[in-house]
């Protein structure tokens, strides 16, 4: 306990110090994760990871630092590593077909990325931010991606093809069998219960307690988005109840 108060910190940064104890947390999180002894088993050292990662080859990033910082438990070392390091990772997981002790460095960054998340650190909310549209059309309305957003400049490499954006995609949507498939708002439909059930799955999970913690105003609109659907899911089933009766 005497080192609880001790600090660490870079002398030549204006970034405040972290107390050694916030190191020991924000480990035991990581070791503590369902996931952890299924991804590390130890380390030969070997490099067969780095070699064979193609993120390695642009960034200032290795599988094997990832490896050996949570093997040897380099608190200060795991910590650095999650201000930048880990969001290099691309998650192809080549490196786990390639390690010798089965271990999955991939796995581990994703374990790290989770739990910098869930102690908000600026990294996540910096690599996050840009994907705020993307999460909130994906949470809102269960797709990425919808034909109104197709346009003929942001498909420029689609060559001759990229007349076809000009068609009227309105028409041809509404000319393809499946009912769902008619909207332009959305790539499908997705039916109200389903984006209520997938809500409750996000709230018992965390996955909503996270979003709040990277970003707050993406959240609030979420949850008020979620709030209409699920007064009108509710009241879709008092009709059907009047019918039924």
């Amino acid at each position: 306990m005497a080192h609880a108060a001790t600090t660490i910190g870079d002398p030549v940064s204006s970034a405040p110090p972290v107390a050694y104890d916030k190191l020991e947390e924000i480990f035991a999180d990581i070791r503590g994760h369902v996931l952890y002894d299924h991804e590390l088993h130890g380390c030969l050292n070997c490099g067969i990871c780095t070699a064979t990662c193609p993120s390695a080859q642009y960034y200032d990033y290795s599988p094997r630092e990832i490896v050996q910082l949570l093997w040897t438990e380099n608190l200060e070392g795991i910590y650095d590593a999650m201000q930048e390091k880990i969001w290099a990772c691309a998650q192809c997981y080549t490196c786990a077909a390639r390690c010798p002790f089965e271990n999955s460095p991939g796995g581990l960054v994703m374990i790290m990325r989770e739990v910098a998340i869930k102690h908000g650190m600026q990294s996540a909310k910096d690599v996050l931010r840009p994907f705020s549209r993307v999460l909130l059309k994906v949470i809102s309305t269960g797709n990425q991606l919808a034909p109104n957003m197709i346009t003929r400049d942001a498909f420029p490499d689609w060559g001759p093809d990229v007349s076809k954006v000009d068609a009227p995609l309105n028409i041809l949507r509404k000319a393809i069998p499946v009912p769902t498939l008619h909207t332009m708002d959305t790539a499908w439909v997705v039916n109200l219960r389903t984006s209520v059930e997938l809500y409750t799955i996000w709230e018992e999970t965390g996955v909503l307690d996270q979003l709040e913690t990277v970003d707050e105003n993406l959240f609030d609109v979420v949850s008020d988005v979620m709030d209409e659907k699920r007064e009108e899911y509710a009241e879709w089933l008092e009709e059907q109840e009047a019918e039924d009766a």
